[in-house]
């Protein structure tokens, strides 16, 4: 993410607090109480926020370990179209070697 997106977040995020204050002032509440509400609605949406973000990351759903699993593969393909064709059928008979043990 680039710090031009989290600045952009965060404004909208502020923006929403004093959105939802305004909301809350107009259904009656006192400012008091709208305050209150308007906070609690914030914690509670960065609290789902950062539980999204720990689960992504526990399960290596991210956009950095996507890109790390894509480079490997890229890397390893690259590896592959380069092999000549009597290495790439020692490299099958290896594998097919390795399956029966």
């Amino acid at each position: 993410m680039r710090r031009i997106d989290v600045i952009g977040i965060s404004i909208g995020f502020f923006a929403a607090g004093g959105f939802i204050y305004l909301l809350l002032q107009l259904a009656g509440l006192d400012s008091m109480n709208a305050g209150i509400w308007s906070q609690l609605f914030l914690v509670a949406g960065l609290i789902g926020w950062l539980v999204t973000y720990l689960f992504r990351a526990l399960t290596q759903n991210m956009t950095y370990s996507q890109q790390l699993q894509e480079y490997k593969e890229a890397v390893l393909q690259k590896q592959l179209d380069e092999l000549t064709p009597e290495e790439l059928a020692k490299l099958q008979a290896e594998i097919e070697q390795e399956k029966d043990n």
